[in-house]
């Protein structure tokens, strides 16, 4: 299997992405980034509050009740500079926390940095003043350009005095860290987009792959190839379903299409060969004097039987014509089933004593009046019978019998069953499925277009009955026909009668 190695538009084989691969990363590819980029934003946003929110709370708590009671004391004529220098140097967390003390004129008069400091303006002592809690904040850059972040609490509960102590503390440090957080961040979105790329390359090419190979074969099929295969897929999903399934299509046209070459050829010989003899008794007479009425005779039975031949091959291929187009038809009237039955056992008796086989007919004397086309049922008693007797050799027996199922709910339809056994040769059970498609014939060695059982099947779907088939090889056959009649209440049947047909010849 063929694997991209560059995700940029480029596969092994020189090919540009495209197709269910190009979709994949278009649609993909964008909704992570657009994902991951908003969840970025939003988790640095949170993490940027949380460190500034811990260097306000920082801030806050260096200003206590004991600091601002230390500048209200008295403590005799000392100043409010001498104080600030007292606290300022005392204070413990210089390394971390810049303190200032601004005077009455708002000038700072002490560092803890131990430098003159001249602000062009403090903003949160200019809060400060303005507040009513009489303190102020402050986050931007200082007249160093450093960011930072201050608070500034005037001294002196009696709320006249102007005097303040500043805190201040640069977000130098905070903002490296935040730019670390974020090229981590930013590290393991490439990883991510990176593996993201490589799993989604080889899971699109696991499926473009096979297809590509299904395209391929399809084609194959299509241009005649039936041998055409596609391999074992790796993985058992609905991509190797979908290929089992074009295996099997393969092989099932592999098989209508010998069986359509089969058909042609049977089709061939069975009508070249009543052409054949309609040809030569047709010369023979023309070639013979015409004062034998003997041979006169036999000449046209032979090319009436022949011409009969050829015209139910011909029916059948019209019959199986109007079948694919959607086009057969029936005439509808009222008919009773058995009736009909009846009149083509009637027209098999003479067949039955001319090849040696016994037909045996037992149907209940009851009315089965339904709606149907009396010639395409005939049609189907005649196809089912003439089968029988095809396959049922000299010595052999068939038997038809019906029965009458009464409807399960008042009012409802019956259902009446037509058997027809016989003890010809039977069919095989892998031939028995595909016995009524068309051009299918289990044994090509009796003549028959292999289109009856096809046409029967749809003529009996058209009556809403149903046709199944039972065979063993070796010991017959069972077709039973199965009909929806109107129920017809009688109290008082016949004896239904059990009719030979014809004894088998001895």
């Amino acid at each position: 299997m063929k694997h991209p190695l560059h995700w940029q538009g480029i596969t092994r084989d020189g090919k540009r992405i495209a197709g269910i691969t190009k979709r994949w990363f278009r649609t993909t590819l964008s909704a992570i980034l657009v994902v991951y980029l908003v969840l970025a934003i939003f988790l640095i946003l949170i993490i940027r509050n949380y460190y500034y929110d811990a260097v306000d709370l920082k801030l806050n708590s260096q200003f206590t009740g004991m600091v601002n009671s230390y500048f209200s004391q008295d403590r005799g004529s000392r100043s409010f500079e001498d104080l600030a220098q007292d606290y300022i140097r005392s204070y413990n967390q210089k390394d971390k926390v810049e303190v200032w003390a601004i005077d009455q004129n708002g000038k700072v008069v002490e560092s803890s940095g131990g430098f003159a400091v001249d602000p062009t303006e403090i903003p949160d002592y200019e809060e400060a003043l303005r507040s009513p809690s009489r303190s102020g904040t402050f986050t931007g850059r200082d007249d160093n350009g450093e960011k930072i972040k201050a608070a500034t609490f005037l001294v002196n509960s009696d709320g006249q005095s102007k005097c303040a102590i500043r805190y201040i503390i640069s977000l130098k440090e905070i903002d490296k860290q935040l730019l670390i957080i974020v090229a981590m961040m930013l590290l393991f979105y490439l990883i991510l987009i990176l593996l993201v790329i490589i799993s989604g390359i080889y899971f699109t090419d696991s499926i473009v792959a096979p297809v590509n190979q299904m395209k391929d074969v399809t084609k194959r099929i299509a241009q005649g190839d039936m041998n055409a295969r596609i391999e074992p897929q790796e993985y058992n999903d609905e991509i190797s379903d979908l290929a089992e399934n074009i295996n099997l299509m393969a092989e099932e046209v592999g098989s209508t299409d010998k069986m359509k070459n089969d058909f042609i050829s049977t089709v061939s010989h069975e009508m070249k060969t009543p052409l054949t003899a309609i040809k030569g008794w047709a010369e023979t007479l023309m070639a013979t004097d015409s004062s034998d009425p003997a041979l006169t005779k036999r000449g046209l039975e032979v090319i009436v039987d022949e011409t009969t031949r050829l015209t139910g091959v011909v029916n059948d291929l019209l019959d199986l014509s109007k079948i694919a187009n959607g086009r057969l038809t029936l005439k509808y009237e009222k008919i009773d089933y058995l009736a009909e039955l009846d009149q083509t056992i009637y027209m098999f008796k003479d067949r039955s004593m001319r090849e040696g086989i016994s037909l045996s007919y037992n149907v209940p004397n009851i009315p089965t009046p339904a709606e149907g086309d009396p010639d395409r049922i005939d049609q189907v008693f005649v196809n089912i019978l003439d089968n029988a007797f095809k396959y049922t050799d000299q010595g052999g027996k068939i038997t038809v019998y019906a029965e009458e199922i009464p409807p399960v709910e008042e009012g409802g339809k019956a259902q009446l069953k037509i058997f027809v056994e016989d003890t010809g040769c039977g069919i095989s059970e892998e031939d028995l499925p595909r016995i009524r498609k068309k051009f299918y014939k289990s044994n090509i060695s009796v003549s028959g277009s292999g289109i009856g059982l096809a046409v029967v099947d749809e003529i009996v779907k058209m009556h809403g009955g149903n046709m199944d088939i039972q065979s063993e090889l070796g010991v017959g056959t069972c077709v039973i026909l199965t009909f929806p009649v109107d129920y017809v209440r009688i109290n008082d049947l016949a004896v239904p009668e059990d009719t030979d047909g014809a004894p088998a010849a001895t």
